[in-house]
């Protein structure tokens, strides 16, 4: 699609090749040199509307001062028919371009015509990505890392998808291992006191005490009435185990849905361990020499393997010795296999049977340390895990009631879940917060989340969707109606405000495929901030009911296609765009 920000920086290079060759060819110039400068686009406008600094790049190769360069350069500069009315040398050789109507007027056309498709493109095109996200143990409700990371890993995916990757999302359940073990002994103990009496049952001291755990075995209770106490203790848990998902993960689903998150698959760890695949991928890291045995246990010798990357790559081993590395578990003294071994497998199987290019996680910070390890594993693995497997790590979140911080609901009394969230603020405030800076910890303010004024960033944008339909819907009742970009002229949009409102139009390919590229979604935010603030301003300074005739018809369309670009950056961020406030 079109990026007319990218198309203007290759036409400048075109038009200062030549300009050097005419130079050139009037002795000027030295002849037979070439001019590999970058072009930029200046944050104070006074320095041009593009700035290249060709004259400077090229000075040793032409043995000239920079400024005698861009002189000559501009001199020779043909500019008819371009996308630049005029050029002039700046400081010590800057080549300043200022913007012809042209480039404006195909600005408003590529995001007229395109729609909802401007501002995609096929950089990634043929990449299979896989974003895993979420992925909460399912022993529980879901708590506000979740909320940040399901809004995260879901916007992510969206911008990628819109850079031309082949996209995946992918919840990963954990129901195997240590947790789903506890989780079905808690709903077992809280079984067995229902049927004999709490008194009569001592609960495990590192069970899950929650209330929830208390309602699932009261309804396993009830659908299956006392006998199940006469079964065995393994034949129980499993039982237990497999009510307790069945009831959870709907839930689970359902709360996700109403957060505006779906995935296309749900993948269970528990198929990793039934297949073998878990047991056939540490059969492979001791095939490769990276295992080795110690007290019963095996293990996964990630000192060695960290050791050599780092090595690869230039340090020292003064540096390497001070990280001090470890050796990780893969199979304990008993048979069992680790929660390492598994992921371990789970990755394997993303990029060596489902065939992803690249695979993305969400992670919260505390799994930091946890990155390097996994990356590694996956080199010992043959498959490339420094390249293809990428962590975005995501700060905690604090939620602020009043200034006050907020741990509790004010409904259960207990922590504050996803659906706690969703029942206090709108979705769409949910979804814009959390998608903000995932770097950083958040102090999330609840009563800013509900505001409707300018304060609360989401309403702010929102407010300039939907204060474009009413004036397009007004003037539409006067019969005036958004003309087609060929059917106005752009040389009528010169003031100041318009033409900073069309060069932020045309800065959203660009972001977006940045977002993708960065893997930081939340330049979204503050694009449509920055959108929405100019066109207020545009707004506020240049009337469109009462201006002249081809004037009006003009900046109606500007004004269009501003709710146009507003609407796309509100649907990357899966956030409605209202036409009514």
């Amino acid at each position: 699609m079109a990026n007319l920000v990218e198309q203007a920086k290759r036409q400048i290079d075109e038009l200062l090749a030549g300009s050097l060759a005419r130079a050139a060819e009037k002795g000027q110039l030295p002849s037979g040199a070439a001019l590999a400068g970058t072009v930029e686009v200046p944050k104070d406008v006074n320095n041009g509307d593009f700035a290249a600094n060709h004259a400077m790049a090229g000075a040793r190769a032409l043995h000239m001062a920079p400024r005698k360069i861009a002189e000559a350069l501009i001199e020779n500069l043909e500019l008819d028919g371009s996308y630049f009315a005029s050029a002039e040398a700046a400081g010590p050789g800057f080549i300043n371009f200022r913007l012809a109507p042209k480039w404006y007027g195909e600005i408003l056309t590529a995001v007229r015509t395109e729609g909802a498709a401007y501002g995609r493109s096929k950089a990634m095109a043929g990449q299979k990505v896989m974003v895993e996200f979420v992925s909460a143990n399912p022993t529980g409700p879901m708590h506000m890392g979740n909320a940040r990371g399901g809004v995260l890993g879901d916007t992510l995916a969206e911008v990628l998808s819109r850079a031309g990757a082949d996209v995946w999302r992918e919840f990963y359940v954990n129901d195997a291992g240590n947790q789903i073990e506890k989780f079905s002994s808690s709903i077992d103990a809280r079984y067995a006191q229902l049927v004999l009496g709490e008194d009569a049952v001592e609960f495990p001291e590192d069970g899950y005490h929650g209330d929830d755990i208390k309602e699932l075995a009261r309804l396993f209770l009830e659908e299956n009435g006392p006998s199940w106490l006469d079964r065995p203790v393994s034949e129980r848990h499993e039982a237990m185990a497999e009510f307790g998902l069945a009831h959870n993960l709907p839930k689970m689903k359902a709360d996700l849905a109403r957060y505006g998150i779906e995935y296309d698959e749900w993948f269970f760890e528990s198929s990793l361990h039934n297949s073998g695949y878990v047991a056939d991928t540490v059969s492979e890291l001791t095939k490769r020499g990276f295992t080795y045995e110690k007290d019963g246990a095996l293990w996964l010798a990630t000192s060695r393997i960290l050791g050599d990357g780092l090595r690869a790559a230039g340090k020292s081993e003064k540096d390497i010795e001070k990280l001090d590395l470890k050796d990780d578990v893969l199979r304990r003294a008993n048979g069992f296999y680790t929660y390492f071994a598994a992921d371990i497998a789970y990755h394997r199987n993303k990029l060596a049977v489902r065939g992803f290019d690249r695979v993305i996680n969400i992670w919260g910070a505390d799994h930091h340390g946890h990155v390097a390890r996994l990356k590694g594993a996956l080199d010992a693995l043959g498959l490339d895990g420094q390249h293809r497997l990428d962590i975005v790590l995501m700060q905690l979140v604090k939620l602020l009631r009043d200034g006050e911080v907020v741990r509790m609901s004010k409904r259960t009394g207990k922590a504050i879940s996803l659906g706690d969230l969703l029942d206090e603020i709108p979705v769409d405030a949910a979804r814009w917060f959390f998608n903000s800076r995932p770097d950083t910890q958040m102090d999330f303010d609840l009563g800013l989340a509900v505001r409707e004024d300018s304060e609360n960033p989401v309403y702010y944008v929102q407010y300039a969707h939907a204060r474009i339909c009413s004036v397009i819907r007004n003037l539409a009742a006067d019969g005036h109606r958004v003309p087609g970009a060929a059917d106005i002229d752009a040389s009528l949009l010169n003031t100041e405000q318009e033409r900073e409102l069309i060069k932020q139009l045309a800065a959203l390919p660009d972001e977006m495929l940045h977002a993708a590229q960065s893997l930081d979604p939340s330049r979204i935010n503050r694009y449509a901030m920055e959108l929405a603030a100019r066109f207020h301003r545009f707004y506020n300074a240049c009337r469109i009911r009462g201006a002249e005739p081809g004037t009006l018809e003009a900046r109606l369309l500007l004004a269009d296609c501003s709710r146009s670009a507003i609407a796309l950056c509100l649907s990357t961020l899966g956030v409605h765009a209202p036409e009514q406030m």
